[in-house]
């Protein structure tokens, strides 16, 4: 973004119009003892060109490495007019919708948000929107919570199949609200029914299933939905929305449907940007609409009968007495809400079907092709959509070490995540993979397990 100082001339009109002598002045009431006068470790100051400069050598150090890394953050082809629309002024420099009457487009674009994930997802209500899908997971549990009035605990179950970062930040945001999240171990790589057998008549709040789960496996979600509601158990589903493209929406899910479904937007168009920022997004029925946390744009008409959109649920502490509040969200990340409402636009139920599609048979590919290399082999020989565990015969992060130095972003090492699964490693394919790359990767990973064999 372009960036304009001031004169010194500039400074001096406006320090003389608020009556101050310098720029100090501004800060006096900051005690001295409280005050630095430099910042040790920080270089002089470049001009302009030098640091254009600067920056362009550290993007260039990053190089344009094959990636075959998901594991929650997914590298799709973006069209070029998602970013060209949603950097326009008009989305890229708007500020919360609170006066509808010179919010007409921003709010109008929300709305259209809405209804797309509540489409996608098959539910009756969207909010607008989630920090991210972790958070989205967390505010789920507590809506949950909230919403399950026959319930008198607070539990929620959370499989190990669920994205190990969603679970970390689920317990940093709700567990000091009470909320106890409870791991069900899953050794096949996905939750069963008799994984839950042991929660047979307890007061259990919610169940989170993760579709596809973490592992790119798809969960039998029917069985899981059924088995809740006979317990009288909340149903919060973590979906991928490219992968609705293809699978049954959460509103499908069983005889009754899921009862809130949430995930991340960063596949709809939302760049990777070294991990963020992205945006959740959360969906429920209506008769759990007064729980949903955050904020929820409507339609409407005004006085002389012409449509208009304006916030019709605010329930948040900026809005309404805190004690009242269903959470503190405080920003609906509408920049990536624009980039994920032009990309659906564009795309289409035909489009998006078609992304899933290619993202399936890449991986397919992706998995044949690395099976194939000695000393690899499959971990799930499950149902998947754009993702799979290998289990190789050394550990993993040398490996990836290697592969790095060759350009090849070869996935993700589960080891920490997951110890009891051994020298395991998740790896992805998206619909920007080729066969060429494929094969490249197939290659590589080859030639750099035959020169661990002959260095040992």
């Amino acid at each position: 973004m372009p960036f304009i100082p001031h004169t010194p001339d500039d400074v001096e009109q406006m320090l003389a119009a608020i009556g101050a002598k310098k720029i100090d002045d501004l800060f006096d009431e900051i005690p001295k003892e409280l005050r630095i006068e430099s910042l040790a470790g920080i270089p002089e100051a470049l001009n302009e060109m030098q640091i254009g400069r600067l920056m362009a050598q550290r993007a260039a150090a990053d190089g344009t490495p094959l990636n075959f890394i998901g594991a929650g953050a997914y590298e799709h082809h973006i069209p070029s007019a998602v970013w060209a629309i949603t950097t326009r002024g008009e989305f890229y420099s708007a500020y919360t919708p609170y006066q509808a009457e010179a919010s007409q487009g921003t709010l109008q674009l929300i709305y259209e948000y809405q209804t797309m994930i509540s489409s996608l997802t098959g539910m009756e209500v969207s909010n607008a929107s989630m920090y991210d899908g972790g958070s989205a997971v967390a505010e789920a549990s507590l809506m949950a919570i909230r919403a399950h009035r026959k319930s008198r605990s607070q539990r929620v179950l959370v499989p190990t199949t669920l994205h190990p970062n969603y679970r970390k930040v689920a317990v940093a945001t709700a567990s000091g609200q009470g909320v106890r999240f409870e791991e069900v171990p899953c050794p096949k790589g996905v939750l069963s029914v008799a994984d839950l057998a042991k929660y047979q008549g307890e007061d259990i709040a919610a169940l989170v299933i993760q579709q596809p789960n973490f592992f790119g496996v798809l969960e039998d979600v029917d069985a899981l939905t059924d088995w809740a509601h006979a317990n009288n158990i909340l149903v919060i589903a973590s979906v991928n929305p490219t992968s609705l493209g293809i699978l049954k929406p959460p509103g499908q899910w069983g005889t009754k449907g899921a009862d809130i479904a949430c995930g991340d937007c960063q596949p709809l168009g939302v760049p990777l940007s070294s991990g963020g920022p992205y945006a959740g997004f959360l969906t429920t029925r209506m008769e759990f609409v007064r729980q949903m946390p955050g904020r929820i744009v409507g339609r409407t008409v005004d006085t002389n009968g012409k449509q208009g959109f304006a916030l019709t649920l605010q329930a948040r502490e900026q809005h309404i007495r805190r004690g009242k509040a269903t959470s503190n969200i405080c920003t609906n990340q509408g920049l990536l809400v624009t980039a994920a409402t032009i990309y659906l636009s564009l795309l289409g139920p035909e489009g998006l079907a078609r992304v899933a599609n290619e993202c399936h048979r890449a991986t397919q590919e992706l998995v044949a092709a690395l099976t194939r290399v000695k000393g690899v082999k499959l971990a799930f020989d499950r149902a998947r959509f754009h993702e799979a565990v290998l289990l190789l015969d050394r550990p993993v992060g040398p490996v990836l070490a290697e592969l790095a130095g060759r350009g090849i972003v070869g996935g993700y090492d589960l080891s920490n995540d997951y110890p009891e699964l051994g020298n395991a490693l998740l790896v992805c394919a998206t619909e920007t993979r080729t066969a060429a790359e494929i094969k490249t990767y197939a290659d590589a990973l080859a030639e750099t397990l035959k020169a661990a064999v002959r260095a040992a």
